[in-house]
C-alpha cells in the first residue's frame, strides 16, 4: 500500500520586490496549500522542549531563530504564529523526577515555568506554549493514534534491542559500542551521545515505517528547500537511501507509567516521541479546527532531533492521511570554550546571567550573529564583549548618538535634504561646492537601497546570521560616509555649508531608520530605542511599504524637518571586560 501524497514547497517568508523608487514593496501572496491551509498564514515552531532539566542557551538559541523569523514576518505585516512549549512525558522524566523527590506532575511544573520565564525574559513572541499534559493535548494524540490503528498502519509484535533511555529511542547494533567509564568497568553506549543503554525485550506496538521509504524520498526530492540547511539535507537523503526498519510506537506501561496510555489498550504507553510531535497538530486545533494552518508549518529544530522531525514525523503524518510539513530549518549546537556542554562538566550556560551581563538584546544579537546553523559555534564571555561592545555600541550606537548630539544636530529635527548637494546623477554635480557627494557615497545609497531585499532573501534561507552581518556592514559604510565629510568642520554661518551639513544628517539619519527597522526581529528592544530617537512612530514600523531617502527621488519624506525624539541616552552602554580571577 502506498499513500498518496502531494510533495511541494511554499515559500516561507515573505518575497519581497522592488517598486517605485526607494520603495521596497511586497509581493501579493496567491498560494494556497492543497490541503486548504489559507494564504499567508504559517505555523512557525520550536522544538518542545524536554521537561527534565533548566533551559541553557541552546534552547534558548532555537527559541531565538524562531522569534526572529516571526517577528520579520510581521513586520511584513503577514499572517502567523508561532508556537513553543515543553515536553513532559518520557521515562527519562519519570526517573529524573523520582530522583529528586517529586511526583512527575509537580516536577515538570517547575520546569515548565522556567521555561516559559526565561522567554517571556528573552523577548519570544510566542502565540502559544503547549505542554503535553494538556488535556487538548491528549485529545490530540489518541486521536492521530486511533487514525493511525484504523488505517492498519500498526501492529503488536515483540521487539527486543539497545534502549537509551536518555534519548528515548530503540539503537541499531550499529549505533552502539562498548566504552570503559571512569573506574574502569565496560558499558554499552551510544556511538553518537555517549549515552549508557540497555538491552531491552518486551511487546510493544510498531509502526509500519518500512513502508514509507519511497514515499518519503519523493517528498524530499520534491524540493532541495524542505530540509535547510544543505548538509542536513544531504544528511536525510543517506538516511533514506539505507533500510528503514519499522518503529517501535508503545512501550510497556510496566516500566513507563508516565505518558499517554494507548487507547483501548491500558498495558501500554504511547512513545514519548509520537506523542510530542503531535504537538505541532495540536496548537492548530487538531483534530477539530486546524485545516487553516496545515500544512503550512516550518519547524525549527537542532541537528539531535532531525530524524524524528525529517523521516519519522512525515511518515507518522502521511500515514494518518495527512501532508508533511513544508519547511524543516536544522541548526547546530553550541560549544562552551570547545568543550560540550554537559551538567557533568560544569560547563552549562545560563541564559538569565548572560542578560544580566550583557543585557537580553546584547546577548540575542550575539547568540544570532555568532549562531551559524550549518556548524557547531563557540561560546565564551570575551567574545561575547567584544562583538557588542564593537557593533551595537560604537558602530550603530557611536554613529546615532553623533548624528543626533546637539553639538552637530541643534536643532534637535530631521534635517532637510537638497538634491543639489547631493544629486542623483553624479555628473550633474556644478562644481560649485554644491554637488559635495562622491562615488563612495552613491555606492552607500546603493547597499542600503538594496538591504532590506537582501536582509529578507538570507531570511527566506535560514541565515539570520548573514542579514545581522550586511547591516552592519551598511553601518560602516555610514559611518565612513559621516567620517569622509566630517559635518562638525562645516560652518552654521555658512548657508553652502549648512546645506551640505543637513543633507549629511539626513541621508545617514535615513540609513539609521533602514537598520533600525530591519533589527526589530533580532533586537527589539534596541531598535525601538534607535528608531523612538529618531522620531519614528510605532505605525511607521513596518517593512511592508518601506521608503529610503524619498527625498533623494524627488519625493516627500514624512521625517523631514520632524523633531527627534527624546534623547534617552547611549543606544547600547559598552560593557566591561570580565576581571580576571586569580587562581592563587
Amino acid at each position: 500500500m502506498r499513500l498518496p501524497f502531494a510533495a511541494r514547497r511554499c515559500s516561507v517568508l515573505l518575497q519581497p520586490r522592488w517598486g517605485r523608487a526607494g520603495c521596497v514593496c511586497s509581493a501579493p501572496d496567491t498560494t494556497r496549500s492543497q490541503s486548504g491551509s489559507s494564504p499567508g498564514r504559517q505555523l512557525l515552531s520550536t522544538p518542545i522542549f524536554y521537561a527534565n532539566g533548566s533551559p541553557h542557551i541552546g534552547h534558548l538559541y532555537s527559541a531565538l531563530l524562531a522569534d526572529a523569523l516571526h517577528r520579520h514576518r510581521e513586520l511584513h505585516e503577514r499572517g502567523g504564529r508561532l508556537a513553543t512549549g515543553t515536553d513532559e512525558h518520557g521515562l527519562k522524566i519519570q526517573t529524573t523526577a523520582a530522583a529528586a523527590g517529586s511526583l512527575p506532575q509537580h516536577f515538570c511544573d517547575r520546569v515548565s515555568a522556567e521555561f516559559r520565564e526565561l522567554f517571556t525574559q528573552a523577548g519570544i513572541s510566542y502565540t502559544d506554549f503547549i505542554r503535553t499534559t494538556e488535556p487538548r493535548h491528549r485529545k490530540a494524540v489518541e486521536h492521530f493514534w486511533a487514525s493511525l490503528q484504523d488505517r492498519g498502519w500498526l501492529y503488536r509484535a515483540n521487539y527486543e534491542g539497545w534502549y537509551c533511555t536518555a534519548e528515548e529511542s530503540f539503537l541499531a547494533a550499529s549505533q552502539v559500542t562498548e566504552c570503559p567509564d571512569a573506574q574502569g568497568h565496560r558499558h554499552t553506549v551510544s556511538l553518537e551521545s555517549g549515552h549508557q543503554v540497555h538491552w531491552t525485550k518486551e511487546e510493544n506496538y510498531m509502526f509500519k515505517l518500512s513502508e514509507f521509504q519511497e514515499p518519503l524520498l519523493r517528498w524530499l526530492q520534491g524540493s532541495r528547500l524542505t530540509i535547510t540547511p544543505e548538509p542536513f539535507y544531504q544528511q536525510v537523503l543517506q538516511w533514506l537511501k539505507q533500510d528503514l526498519p519499522d518503529l517501535s510506537v508503545s512501550r510497556d506501561r510496566n516500566r513507563l507509567q508516565w505518558g499517554i496510555p494507548v487507547p483501548g489498550d491500558a498495558t501500554q504507553t504511547i512513545y514519548v516521541w509520537v506523542d510530542a510531535l503531535v504537538n505541532y497538530l495540536t496548537v492548530v486545533g487538531y483534530p477539530d479546527a486546524y485545516h487553516d494552518w496545515w500544512p503550512a508549518a516550518c519547524h525549527i529544530v537542532g541537528k539531535d532531533i532531525l530524524k524524528f522531525h525529517a523521516i519519522y514525523w512525515p511518515a507518522l503524518l502521511m500515514a494518518a492521511g495527512l501532508d508533511p510539513p513544508e519547511q524543516i530549518f536544522v541548526h547546530s549546537h553550541w560549544t562552551v570554550q570547545g568543550q560540550k556542554m554537559s551538567k557533568s562538566s560544569g560547563n552549562v550556560v545560563d541564559p538569565q546571567i548572560c542578560f544580566q551581563q550583557y543585557t537580553v538584546d546584547g546577548f540575542r544579537y550575539f547568540l544570532l550573529k555568532q549562531g551559524i546553523p550549518e556548524r557547531d559555534c563557540d561560546y565564551y564571555d570575551e567574545k561575547v564583549i567584544k562583538l557588542v561592545n564593537s557593533e551595537l555600541a560604537d558602530v550603530l550606537g557611536g554613529l546615532l548618538n553623533r548624528c543626533t548630539a546637539p553639538s552637530l544636530n541643534p536643532s534637535g529635527t530631521y534635517p532637510h535634504f537638497s538634491g543639489v548637494c547631493f544629486p542623483r546623477d553624479m555628473s550633474a554635480q556644478d562644481g560649485k561646492g554644491l554637488g559635495n557627494a562622491c562615488t563612495e557615497d552613491y555606492k552607500l545609497i546603493s547597499s542600503v537601497k538594496e538591504l532590506p531585499l537582501q536582509v529578507s532573501s538570507y531570511f527566506e534561507r535560514f541565515q539570520i546570521y548573514k542579514a545581522l552581518e550586511s547591516i552592519i556592514y551598511c553601518a560602516r559604510q555610514t559611518n565612513g560616509f559621516i567620517q569622509r565629510h566630517k559635518p562638525w568642520k562645516l560652518s552654521c554661518e555658512d548657508p553652502l555649508q549648512q546645506r551640505w551639513r543637513d543633507t549629511i544628517l539626513h541621508v545617514t539619519l535615513e540609513c539609521l531608520r533602514v537598520y533600525g527597522l530591519l533589527l526589530q526581529p533580532m533586537t527589539p528592544t534596541i531598535a525601538d530605542k534607535l528608531l523612538s530617537r529618531l522620531g519614528v512612530g510605532p505605525s511607521e514600523r513596518s517593512l511592508r511599504n518601506l521608503t529610503f531617502l524619498s527625498r533623494y527621488h524627488d519625493e516627500q519624506c514624512p521625517f523631514e524637518g520632524r523633531n527627534l525624539g527624546p534623547d534617552t541616552g547611549l543606544l547600547f552602554p559598552k560593557l566591561e571586560k570580565p576581571k580576571a580571577v586569580s587562581h592563587n
